[in-house]
């Protein structure tokens, strides 16, 4: 009697890389800014707002200078992860009127 239960172990070759669908890989491909689909979401955390604006596919000075620019018009705090920017505070409105008016076009 021959049981084929489990893994094969014959060669020397064995995956065990992990495929994280969760996130994926930044592609580093640079979009000029009035080629973007700027999208925002809204979250939560502690019982504190938080809107995020993103997929900037930008180098990382240019989102740097972008959140500057944002932090000091409406006078909060924000960081950037990956492609997304965060801002303390719900100021998607403020946040679209200040990109627009640098020429960012937004997802409709």
């Amino acid at each position: 009697m021959i049981f084929e239960m489990g893994a094969k172990l014959e060669g020397d070759n064995f995956d065990t890389s992990k495929n994280d669908k969760k996130f994926k890989k930044s592609t580093n491909e640079i979009i000029p800014k009035n080629q973007h689909q700027l999208v925002f979401t809204f979250e939560k955390r502690k019982g504190k707002p938080v809107t995020l604006v993103g997929r900037f596919y930008i180098d990382e000075k240019e989102k740097k200078e972008v959140l500057k620019l944002l932090k000091k018009r409406l006078a909060c705090g924000g960081s950037i992860k990956e492609e997304w920017i965060e801002i303390q505070g719900d100021v998607k409105d403020k946040i679209k009127t200040i990109l627009e008016e640098k020429d960012w076009k937004f997802k409709r």
